[in-house]
């Protein structure tokens, strides 16, 4: 199973407080391990209070109040930003999958600007398994998974992420419960 750019929907019963209700975008998956961001839960931080920890100066109010994510509970101080391939800066992977993930002060000077990229998510931290955890964690129902879709990562309302997922697999997710009855 290789769910690099998949969708990981966390079910009702999920009972970690970190993926409770989340959508996580799943970069890379392989034998060691799988790596990916939630796309769905915000901070309460604007990139504005980023700008000024780290005395970057923007001028513009639309960037400035721009909501940065919860990428999830590894390093959670550390930021990135997600965006579609093309501008590089000094610490920028490209995924195959058609997104890069760049994590150096560059690309927040660049933000600042109104440089590219105009399309992104400012994340801070990440989410991580060890080689085994992710597929025990599906096997045990917390998540559903769904190919992957850019356009629900960069262009749907945060909102609407998880029911746009839902649709992907055709489920409404407002109809899932987390326990099941018996006859």
């Amino acid at each position: 199973m290789n769910l690099t750019h998949h969708f990981l929907l966390s079910m009702p019963q999920m009972q970690d407080t970190d993926f409770r209700d989340s959508v996580v975008y799943i970069l890379d998956h392989g034998e060691h391990g799988a790596f990916g961001v939630i796309i769905n839960h915000v901070l309460g931080m604007s990139l504005d209070e980023v700008f000024s920890q780290m005395a970057i100066h923007c001028d513009d109010a639309a960037i400035r109040e721009q909501d940065v994510m919860r990428g999830g509970p590894v390093d959670e101080g550390h930021g990135l930003v997600l965006h579609p391939p093309g501008p590089r800066f000094e610490l920028t992977r490209d995924f195959d999958i058609g997104v890069s993930l760049s994590s150096s002060r560059d690309v927040l000077e660049a933000l600042a600007k109104g440089d590219q990229p105009h399309t992104y998510l400012a994340l801070l931290g990440h989410s991580g398994w060890a080689p085994g955890q992710l597929e025990m964690e599906i096997a045990s129902n917390a998540w559903l998974t769904s190919p992957a879709d850019t356009d629900i990562i960069f262009h749907t309302p945060l909102a609407e992420r998880r029911q746009a997922v839902g649709q992907l697999l055709g489920i409404d997710i407002t109809q899932i419960v987390g326990q099941s009855g018996h006859a």
